[in-house]
């Protein structure tokens, strides 16, 4: 995971993963644009990469671009912004552990000890 050199507005990139959602291809989308983003240090703001990432999640690049920009797609993301930040959501990557919430990239001691907190168990070696 690369540090990123700065914080990109993802909007239209999250408007083209719920095109994506649609269509059925939102895992691939996903785990691209992440890859682009985290490990590739790409810029997801940028239409020419908005588009490569479109094509090779199997999306038709031109209608997937459109989507990005769409009035429908864009509402859904603030839609569901509005959604987290009503529950205590303010960052990227958050995760819920029952009651417990834990944002922002974290070792995994810290993941595991709120997930602990929130009712998970322990799973017990060789089951």
């Amino acid at each position: 995971m690369k540090r990123a050199k700065r914080i990109p507005n993802t909007r239209r990139a999250l408007a083209m993963a719920e095109f994506a959602r649609d269509e059925g291809k939102l895992e691939k989308f996903r785990e691209l644009a992440m890859d682009a983003h985290w490990k590739d240090d790409k810029d997801i703001e940028d239409t020419d990469t908005l588009k490569e990432l479109a094509a090779a999640s199997g999306l038709d690049p031109e209608k997937a671009l459109l989507a990005a920009d769409d009035a429908v797609y864009l509402k859904r993301v603030d839609d569901l912004r509005i959604e987290y930040k009503k529950v205590g959501v303010g960052g990227i990557p958050t995760f819920v552990f029952g009651k417990e919430i834990v944002e922002g990239c974290q070792p995994y001691p810290v993941l595991a000890a709120a997930a602990l907190r929130g009712g998970a168990r322990r799973k017990e070696a060789g089951t």
